[in-house]
């Protein structure tokens, strides 16, 4: 039987309403900005960083948690004794700094959120030490300071045997010609995977459905030899030094998304309306097509939640391309000249494997009701004139 990443218990239908209601909610304390002397972007809200105009800078935030791929490692742990929690706090930290340079932001300070489901999860002095060492790794990797955090004991809300790992990431776009919303993205851009090298962050649930059926789980061996559950482990590629040295080289970036959860629907992130068509699909990571051959999972199922070996995506002019090339070549990341943004309704279609993604396949964004009662400063948006009116076909989520 075929496996859905709803059948893993991830199911979108049922969360991006929520979404899309704390968006109409969020928007309207906007209000409270005033007195700080800023303004949001609310063109932000729904990227995957927020956005804050504070005169001569933007402040990008992101709020992000790993997920269940610690489960993984718990797992791991008992057939070959690592702890793997240096990965961890690197793939936790590569949810929010891959998130927040989406929107040009360099990542300044990095704050943690590690809830177990009891203290005496901080008993292994081992997996403590992988955690905290692995966590200043990867802020270094990163070029961003880790601030502090929290350690909240949530017992009978989280197992007692596991951890929630998430954390918080401000970054900071200076100058403000750095912003990028997707506002000069425009017909002709070129479409520039990055490479994934495994399946990341997302998609865990169901990698973890697909292990239960296998004869040994996770230590069952994939046709290149390595255990299942030491591919998935693999460190999330951090995308963020990359992005910056692309815009210190002067390279216009007309849009960026970083692909997580929804797969390569995320393409289509930006809320006008483009076609994506991708011509070129780079090289599927091998735990990727183990996954798809032994879930049974359909390929539109898959390349619309799973990265499929593009964990990132930026779109250029024409010209910029080659550029974009060589630096990520210099950074040991593969890229890829994948497609071409036209004039058209809002989809992705891949062409090489015949797969089409319409607009209401990535439903996570919340339309925006007037700013009427708003003051002119909180219906404040770049491009238009303080107090104009923004009407309910000027999306965000």
């Amino acid at each position: 039987m075929s496996i859905t990443y709803k059948k893993s218990g991830v199911d979108y239908g049922l969360m991006d309403p929520l979404k899309r209601m704390a968006q109409e909610a969020g928007k309207k304390t906007v209000i409270n900005l005033i007195s700080s002397d800023m303004k949001e972007l609310p063109q932000s809200r729904g990227e995957s960083a927020y956005v804050i105009d504070s005169g001569d800078s933007y402040l990008a935030f992101v709020m992000e948690g790993l997920g269940t791929k610690n489960l993984v490692a718990d797992e791991m742990r008992k057939i070959t004794g690592k702890t793997y929690y240096d990965i961890m706090a690197n793939d936790t930290i590569g949810c929010m700094v891959n998130d927040i340079v989406t929107v040009g932001a360099k990542p300044v300070t990095i704050m943690a959120y590690w809830a177990p489901g009891s203290s005496e999860w901080f008993k292994d002095i081992k997996r403590q030490k992988d955690l905290v060492n692995g966590w200043a790794k990867a802020c270094n990797l990163s070029g961003a300071s880790w601030g502090g955090g929290e350690t909240p004991t949530l017992t009978k809300i989280v197992s007692k045997e596991t951890i929630d790992l998430a954390g918080a990431c401000f970054g900071l776009i200076k100058p403000k010609s750095r912003l990028i919303l997707g506002d000069k993205l425009e017909a002709g851009d070129v479409v520039i995977l990055f490479e994934s090298n495994g399946i990341h962050a997302n998609g865990l649930s169901l990698a973890r459905l697909v292990a239960k059926k296998l004869p040994r789980t996770y230590a069952t061996k994939m046709p290149n030899g390595e255990m299942f559950g030491e591919a998935l482990l693999k460190p999330t590629i951090l995308y963020p030094k990359l992005i910056m040295d692309l815009l210190d080289s002067g390279i216009e970036i007309h849009y960026i998304s970083n692909i997580t959860g929804h797969g390569w629907r995320k393409i289509m992130r930006l809320k006008k309306p483009f076609t994506y068509r991708i011509t070129a699909i780079p090289p599927v990571p091998e735990v990727l097509k183990f996954i798809v051959d032994q879930g049974k999972i359909d390929l539109k199922e898959a390349y619309g939640n799973f990265n499929m070996g593009a964990g990132f995506a930026v779109y250029v002019p024409e010209k910029e391309a080659q550029k974009v090339l060589k630096i990520a070549s210099k950074h040991k990341i593969k890229a890829y000249k994948a497609g071409v943004v036209e004039k058209g309704e809002k989809q992705v279609i891949i062409e090489p494997l015949n797969i089409t993604y319409k607009s209401e396949e990535l439903n996570i964004r919340a339309c925006l009701e007037t700013y009427d009662k708003l003051s002119s400063r909180a219906r404040y948006e770049r491009g238009n004139p303080a107090g104009s009116r923004i009407t309910q076909r000027d999306c965000f989520g």
